[in-house]
């Protein structure tokens, strides 16, 4: 019996040892449901947090300045599909925007005509960023698409050629995070055909924030990334 017990307050001995508990630790076993809940909730509030700064950002400033006049219409409507990437890798995002372009293939424009495919784990430096379009466009071209999508690049450091880095007319472009914004060819010549002055939007923007400046951009009170 004293036998007995001895061995068991061994096995206690050993399994409160720190070092038994550090092997243990990095042992490859599943998580807990409470763990994996936990976590999963973390990261859909992650999700959620920068969901709401994308629209925050679309609604203050893409169309409280009417920076793209066609915003609007899908806005209300509710025909925008905000997507978060969990991608940490180029080729992870690439097969992301894949998988959006062919659910925007799938669904019937009335309910669903245009994604924002937000990535804010990878592609953080806009020179990368910028690089990573030429691979964006090749995507687009396969011919499994038809021509039938365009990609707009919406980057929170976005630099337009020939611009210095904090020129205001650069905002244009800047979004909260790295985001791909998918639209359908058809969706877009439809409104450019409603819109007679389609052309003169890029110049126009420029002029609205060039009068905004940067105070004025301050004061939209758009939601802080993170």
């Amino acid at each position: 019996m004293k036998e007995k017990m001895t061995n068991e307050l061994e096995k206690i001995t050993l399994t409160e040892d720190p070092a038994c508990q550090t092997r243990t630790s990095h042992l490859d076993l599943p998580p807990l449901l409470g763990e994996e809940s936990s976590e999963s909730r973390r990261a859909l509030h992650v999700s959620e947090t920068i969901i709401a700064a994308t629209r925050d950002w679309l609604e203050k400033a893409v169309i409280g300045l009417n920076l793209c006049p066609f915003a609007k219409a899908v806005h209300v409507k509710q025909q925008i599909r905000y997507v978060v990437s969990a991608a940490t890798t180029e080729e992870a995002l690439l097969l992301d925007l894949l998988v959006e372009l062919r659910r925007l293939q799938d669904t019937d424009a009335d309910l669903l005509d245009t994604t924002l495919l937000i990535h804010p784990y990878v592609l953080t430096d806009f020179l990368d960023y910028n690089d990573f379009l030429d691979t964006v466009d090749i995507a687009v071209a396969e011919p499994e698409f038809n021509d039938a999508f365009q990609v707009a690049s919406l980057h929170p450091r976005y630099q337009f050629a020939g611009t210095q880095v904090d020129d205001i007319e650069n905002y244009t472009n800047r979004a909260p995070y790295p985001t791909l914004h998918l639209l359908r060819e058809a969706s877009v010549d439809r409104a450019v055909d409603a819109f007679p002055d389609a052309d003169h939007i890029p110049d126009t923007n420029i002029e609205t924030l060039q009068k905004l400046g940067h105070t004025g951009w301050e004061k939209l009170g758009l939601f802080k990334t993170v």
